[in-house]
């Protein structure tokens, strides 16, 4: 797929003046017929192939042999890997819908402390069990069904030394299909409005934080994204893209590559976290930017819990070299983080207007999402997932529109001077 290349095209021909085809007349029922269309091949697509089930799943053991079982309706294929530091299992399945009950996972036994599942990505599913120490595979096969019996994927888990562990690791390639044009990450065409890009947190096997009532964080994200973006995107003044809208997982390094590849001008990634520093429990909205070292204990755990999302979805991590620091981008990120700290600032005073924000709500540490050198980025935490009444706000209906609305005002703010020099804010205006 040629997005990133074509975002940079686009971008250029929008800052260079280059003329641009923006749209076509096409009669009204044409229109119609091509959505009702396109609709069918969409549910032409979702349907063809069925997603196996898998019923349950356990474990059975000790410390010396785990043994974990999971039910399925039908057998399926399956892959497995191995990971270090921490040490891990993975399963990777075609996409399967998992009928599992809400604690499956959270209690380990013998040599697996506890393990997880979900979609990983487009058309794959992955399973990852979190290991107490060096383990090697066994065996590993599927069992077919059997009369009242249902089929039945087998894995042996079996103690082994760090050295053997390490020279027989297998590390999993994240799917080259897990962003794809559905995800709506195609270039926008050439626009003298300012490019956004909005990051629903986690999503897919990461689940994010969970809320006492059973709230998941990653949809609590995406649903809150999905409202921004549209509500920037009814003003006309702003292009915007996100880097899912469906519940896939995307890695942290793919996140800040998507947007970096469309040039964006301002990078927004939405939280709903769960933290508790003591006995104290952390209660309404903050915004994040980046530094070296963190603001408070309450920064240091969030981006210690953020940075971890990579690992929870087994994700191999590469030791990567950092960028050259040369002088020119030490200046960028300089100016970037300026801007950054602008609009974390500017965000604060219009949230402060719709909700509760928490003490010194402009905090800062070093989460992997707002690295690059060379855009505006900031992480947006909603609300705590932790707190019964955030919980219960962050589902709100009425919440987020004052939310969004409040968050909108803070881009309008942040774009002012760049709008009013292109004459954007008062063409939009006048249209709307």
């Amino acid at each position: 797929m040629q997005w990133g290349s074509d975002a940079l095209s686009h971008r250029n021909n929008r800052e260079s003046g280059a003329p641009v085809i923006r749209s076509i007349q096409v009669p009204i029922a044409a229109c119609l017929a091509l959505a009702l269309f396109t609709g069918a091949v969409r549910a032409a697509d979702t349907d063809a192939v069925q997603a196996p089930v898998a019923e349950a799943a356990r474990l059975a053991g000790d410390g010396v042999r785990t043994r974990f079982i999971m039910d399925l309706a039908e057998p399926v294929d399956f892959v497995i890997s191995t990971l270090a530091d921490p040490y891990r299992v993975i399963i990777d399945l075609p996409e399967t819908r998992f009928d599992f009950g809400e604690d499956a996972g959270k209690d380990g036994r013998g040599l697996v402390s506890a393990w997880r599942y979900g979609r990983f990505a487009r058309g794959k599913s992955r399973i990852v069990l979190d290991a107490v120490e060096p383990v090697t595979v066994d065996k590993s096969f599927i069992l077919p069904p059997v009369e009242d019996q249902p089929a039945r994927l087998v894995l042996d888990l079996v103690k082994t030394t760090r050295e053997a562990f390490l020279e027989g690791i297998s590390r999993p390639e994240p799917a080259s299909h897990a962003v794809t044009k559905g995800d709506k990450l195609t270039a926008k065409l050439a626009s003298s409005r300012p490019l956004i890009v909005v990051d629903p947190g986690h999503g897919g096997i990461d689940t994010g934080a969970t809320g006492r009532g059973g709230t998941l964080e990653k949809q609590v994200a995406l649903d809150f994204s999905s409202l921004l973006k549209r509500k920037l995107e009814e003003t006309g003044r702003y292009d915007v893209e996100m880097t899912r809208d469906g519940d896939v997982f995307v890695p942290l390094k793919k996140r800040v590559e998507i947007a970096r590849a469309l040039e964006a001008d301002l990078f927004i990634s939405v939280h709903a976290d769960s933290v508790r520093v003591g006995k104290n429990e952390v209660r309404g909205a903050s915004v994040y930017t980046l530094s070296e070292k963190a603001s408070d204990a309450v920064a240091a755990e969030l981006a210690e819990r953020e940075n971890r999302s990579d690992v929870i979805a087994g994700v191999h991590l590469e030791d990567e070299q950092s960028e050259v620091a040369d002088i020119l981008i030490d200046l960028a990120r300089r100016e970037t983080k300026k801007f950054s700290i602008f609009f974390a600032r500017t965000a604060v005073d219009e949230l402060r207007s719709a909700a509760r924000v928490i003490k010194n709500p402009h905090r800062s540490a070093g989460f992997r999402v707002l690295e690059a050198h060379d855009m505006p980025s900031a992480l947006v935490e909603l609300g705590y997932l932790s707190n019964r009444l955030d919980e219960k706000l962050l589902t709100s209906d009425e919440w987020r529109e004052r939310m969004t609305t409040a968050l909108v005002a803070a881009v309008d703010r942040f774009f002012r001077p760049r709008l009013v020099r292109s004459g954007v804010a008062s063409s939009a205006s006048s249209t709307q």
